[in-house]
C-alpha cells in the first residue's frame, strides 16, 4: 500500500515551487492584515509559519494547483495529507487543533471530543478563512464566500458548540455586513468583553 502511494506522488516542478511560495506568502500577508485590524499583532506576524517547514512546503509544491489547497490534492492522491497533519497540530487557529479523545464522554463519536477554542484563535480563524477565500477566488471573491465554503462541510465538522456558534456568527456577519464591520466588532466587542 505504501509503495503504491509513493508511485502516485507527483514530481517537483520549478513553476510549482514558485507558485506555491507566492500563494502561501500572499495568503499570509492577507491574514496579517486581517489580524492587525482585529488587534492581533503577534498572531498576524506568526500566522502559518509552519507552511515554510520542509514537510508542508515541499508537499505543497508537489500538489500545487493554484486554485485550492494542495492538501486537498494530496488527500485525493494518497488518502491523507501529511502536510495537513503537520499543519493542524501546530496552528491553534484551526479547530482541528482543539480536537482530542475523551475518556469521560461515552457519547462522543469514536471518543473524539472538540474543546472550546480561545477567542483570539477564533478571531484568527476568521481572518484565515477570509484570506483563503480571497487567495483562491481572486477577483471573483465575495464576502459570502467563507460562509459558503463553511456550509459545504458544516455537518462533518467536530466543533465545540461555542466555537461553532462564534464561527457561524462571524461568517454570517461577514456575508451580511462586510469585512470592516465584522473585524471591527471582533476587535472592539468580542475580544474585549
Amino acid at each position: 500500500m505504501e509503495q503504491k502511494n509513493r508511485e502516485k506522488i507527483p514530481p517537483l516542478k520549478f513553476q510549482n515551487i514558485i507558485g506555491h511560495f507566492r500563494t502561501i506568502t500572499h495568503h499570509k500577508k492577507l491574514v496579517r492584515r486581517g489580524c492587525f485590524k482585529m488587534g492581533l499583532y503577534w498572531q498576524g506576524m506568526t500566522h502559518d509559519l509552519s507552511k515554510y517547514s520542509p514537510v508542508e512546503f515541499w508537499s505543497g509544491c508537489r500538489y500545487y494547483q493554484g486554485t485550492r489547497s494542495p492538501n486537498a490534492k494530496e488527500r485525493e492522491v494518497l488518502g491523507y495529507s501529511m502536510a495537513w497533519l503537520h499543519h493542524k497540530g501546530r496552528n491553534r487557529h484551526h479547530f482541528e487543533y482543539w480536537v482530542d479523545f475523551s475518556t469521560r464522554n461515552s457519547d462522543a463519536p469514536f471518543g473524539v471530543m472538540p474543546a472550546r477554542m480561545p477567542d483570539r484563535y477564533i478571531a484568527e480563524m476568521i481572518a484565515d478563512r477570509v484570506a483563503a477565500s480571497k487567495t483562491y477566488r481572486g477577483t471573483q471573491y465575495q464576502e459570502s464566500d467563507p460562509l459558503k465554503y463553511y456550509m459545504q462541510a458544516k455537518q462533518k465538522l467536530p466543533l465545540h458548540p461555542y466555537t461553532q456558534e462564534k464561527l457561524e456568527q462571524f461568517l454570517h456577519m461577514l456575508a451580511d455586513e462586510g469585512e470592516e464591520k465584522t473585524f471591527s466588532y471582533i476587535r472592539h466587542d468580542f475580544l474585549h468583553r
